[in-house]
């Protein structure tokens, strides 16, 4: 009896071990180098780490991974210095190279794992800490559970793996200006972001919508600023505040709070840059100091009504949310905040912004006309480029180098500007071709606020971006020297993002696909494969209670009506592999049902299009349901 239940014990712990097999890792981002060899080794109760020499950087990471381990396994693994020709087993042991290995660089890494031990080396701490995430991610998917997993087989694949980064620049950038987002919420997404070896957090602080850091020497900045009504639906509809309305919404980091999310971030390898956005998305600036405008009225902060008009020429603004270029009060505001903000943040980089500047207040304006004339300038680009290169002249005068969206081109670009290129490549094309230094962040790749599925299933936002169209991301364009272009970005804009859920939902699996495209060689990529992994990280993420989308297993819908008005619908997956079946009578498909296997009629009197995905036998897509008047809205769009 004794040995049957041994036996079932030691099958079950095999049966936990299965989430990373020999031939079939699944680290993400795909490293430069594996070589799989036979064999694993153990962690065990015993199993200590050891750091090779002296360093704190070194020893910080070997106490990130105790805690990790500790925290998953319930061991204790005591962390020391030991010496490099130590030769005893059941360790991992941190290495730092006395000789710089040149293949490396700052933040690559060589793992080795065999039967007696793991070995990372690596010629600085950010490659040990790179090296340990990607140790992680060969242990099997309990690991990120946070809290001790029994009956689990710590083990890791006997493997050798050169890992190094393609870019220095990989970034994220999170909006805590829409919805505002605590300290320790933000420490959490450095976390989750550092795991798939992010190390650039761009955190815009302020907009239309809330003013998120304290400014000590402008207080009304967090005073006002930083409170709205507070309002839930879906943002850019909401109704006009009213003023007896209470501003109970919203909220801001103290110069403390961001001393400290500034460390947790330099003790995880990750820098942060913060954006003030001007000129433009200064609503809640004005707020607090009305007459930063160049328009006289009462302002209050924004709370997701809509004050923008949007077409498809261009946009224009219902109420003034700019700085007033002609202001010289406005420079000295910015003097002010500049200062502080340089103040706080070691990063070499301030991003001001500078996108979405509605110019037909300006236009009106007396004090603009005579800026214009006294300064020889043709038209509201060169206005705006005025601004920039002002603002440009405070940010150095900080000792900082100045970034914005690539509308700072327009009207002529500051000589020592840098560009996060958004609205497609072609900014950043241009900034790199003269010289500048260029972030790619386009959004028809990369911004990750985008619907990733169908609009009937999605939450509502006026595009998409499904995981396919991120995982062909590259920051390097046809023809542009790689010299000029430091890395790439994905942006996560939270005006439809109201918790950390939705938050977790929208950027995973899409930062995976983006991860890849700014860490691995360009040829390492390859579709199929990176889909397999995905699908193990989503275990790893349901282990760690992250929430991310499953909108990869919903078909691809297109409408589309003939010559007599009949809507014709064609079904697709971004998968392989995968079947659709479908109805039209109100009923709930399954395997059951009509497989789509050609276009789609619609029945003249169907009210509603139904449909699911399978993997063979098992379903794995949502049941999505499509108003057959959607349908009929679809095909009429050319």
């Amino acid at each position: 009896m004794k040995k049957n239940a041994l036996l079932f014990v030691c099958l079950a712990g095999a049966a936990f071990a299965i989430g990373q097999q020999p031939g079939k890792l699944s680290i993400i981002p795909q490293p430069v180098s594996v070589e799989k060899h036979a064999g694993t080794f153990r962690i065990t109760a015993g199993t200590h780490i050891e750091v090779s020499q002296k360093d704190s950087g070194a020893l910080h990471v070997a106490q990130l991974l105790a805690t990790y381990l500790h925290r998953a396994t319930g061991f204790s693994p005591v962390v020391k210095t030991g010496t490099a020709n130590d030769k005893k087993g059941n360790m991992i042991r941190f290495v730092l190279n006395r000789k710089e290995d040149s293949v490396l660089g700052a933040e690559g890494y060589r793992l080795e794992a065999a039967g007696t031990g793991v070995s990372i080396t690596a010629n600085k701490p950010a490659g040990l800490f790179y090296g340990m995430q990607t140790l992680l991610q060969l242990l099997p998917e309990e690991v990120t559970a946070g809290t001790v997993t029994r009956n689990v087989v710590w083990q890791v694949p006997a493997v050798t793996i050169t890992d190094y980064p393609r870019f220095a620049w990989r970034g994220l950038m999170f909006d805590v200006a829409r919805h505002f987002f605590n300290k320790q919420q933000v420490m959490t997404f450095i976390d989750q972001m550092v795991t798939y070896k992010y190390n650039l957090l761009h955190l815009h602080l302020t907009d239309d919508q809330g003013w998120r850091i304290e400014i000590k020497s402008l207080p009304k900045l967090t005073e006002t600023g930083a409170w709205r009504v507070d309002k839930t639906g879906t943002f850019g509809t909401f109704s006009e505040p009213q003023p007896d309305e209470p501003r109970t919404y919203g909220g801001f980091f103290t110069h403390q709070d961001i001393r400290d999310i500034i460390q947790y971030a330099a003790d995880r390898f990750v820098n942060i840059l913060p954006e003030v956005d001007v000129p433009g998305h200064s609503m809640a600036a004005i707020a607090s100091y009305p007459d930063l405008s160049c328009t006289p009225g009462n302002y209050h902060v924004a709370a997701g009504e809509k004050f923008i008009a949007w077409s498809d020429t261009g946009f224009y603004a219902l109420i003034d949310n700019t700085l007033c270029p002609a202001n010289e009060n406005v420079y000295t505001f910015l003097d002010k905040v500049f200062t502080e903000i340089a103040q706080l943040f070691p990063f070499p980089y301030i991003h001001m912004g500078g996108d979405e500047c509605a110019k037909n207040f300006w236009e009106k304006s007396d004090a603009v006309k005579q800026l214009m004339q006294r300064e020889n300038l043709k038209d509201m680009h060169e206005v705006q480029s005025y601004f920039v290169k002002r603002v440009a002249a405070i940010v150095e005068s900080k000792g900082k180098k100045l970034m914005g969206w690539d509308e700072i081109l327009e009207g002529g670009l500051a000589p020592n500007a840098a560009v996060m290129s958004w609205r497609s490549t072609k900014g950043g094309i241009t900034a790199a071709k003269a010289g500048h230094e260029v972030v790619m962040s386009p959004s028809q790749f990369v911004y990750l606020d985008l619907m990733q599925g169908d609009a009937a299933i999605e939450p509502p936002v006026y595009s998409t971006v499904r995981l396919k169209t991120a995982y062909q991301f590259d920051p390097v364009p046809d023809g542009v020297d790689a010299k000029f272009i430091k890395g790439g970005q994905a942006n996560l804009w939270t005006e439809q993002i109201y918790n950390t859920r939705h938050q977790q939902y929208m950027l995973w699996p899409r930062a995976f696909a983006i991860s890849e495209s700014v860490w691995s060689p360009k040829s390492k990529k390859n579709w199929s494969d990176f889909v397999r992994r995905t699908e193990t990280h989503f275990k790893r993420l349901d282990a760690a209670g992250i929430k991310f989308a499953p909108s990869m297993y919903d078909p691809i819908i297109k409408a589309s009506k003939d010559d007599k008005d009949v809507v014709k619908v064609e079904l697709s997956t971004e998968l392989e592999g995968l079947d659709i079946y479908y109805s039209f009578d109100n009923s709930f498909p399954d395997r059951f049902y009509p497989k789509y296997t050609q276009p789609l009629v619609v029945p003249k009197d169907a009210a509603n299009l139904r449909i699911v995905t399978y993997r063979g036998e098992n379903t794995i897509g949502r049941q999505i349901i499509v108003p057959v008047a959607d349908l009929r809205k679809r095909a009429s769009k050319k």
